[in-house]
């Protein structure tokens, strides 16, 4: 069965770190672009980061630019998200995405599989 599988959200303070991981297993995505998305409370999903497959190519949202990593580890099939810095603002379900099949991707009509999402809170 192909799936994503999120893990390492939490419940933080403001100002703190946290790194997501998004373990893909059923097939290989090194082939394809990856993206976090995130949905906050009354919200609708709103794109994050994205990775080109061969992790040399990165695209973020404004609101996240400079404070947010997105890499890939082919070998082990598993994308992260580094999250630095964050803030309240930053609270919601962070949903990672495989394309596909374009080179890069920010808009959710360009990916073919989620995962079922990881909870992210920050506390003021």
């Amino acid at each position: 069965q192909v799936q994503l599988v999120e893990s390492g959200g939490g419940l933080v303070q403001a100002g703190s770190s946290l790194r997501l991981s998004c373990a893909a297993s059923g097939r290989t995505f090194s082939n394809f672009a990856m993206g976090w998305f995130r949905q906050a409370p009354g919200k609708e999903r709103a794109f994050v980061a994205t990775i080109g497959w061969s992790g040399t190519t990165t695209d973020y949202a404004d609101s996240v630019k400079g404070r947010f990593t997105i890499s890939r580890d082919n070998g082990k099939n598993t994308v992260y998200l580094q999250m630095n810095s964050l803030k309240p603002e930053d609270t919601g379900v962070y949903y990672c995405a495989a394309s596909g099949g374009a080179p890069i991707a920010t808009m959710e009509f360009e990916y073919v599989l989620w995962g079922r999402g990881t909870q992210v809170t920050v506390s003021s």
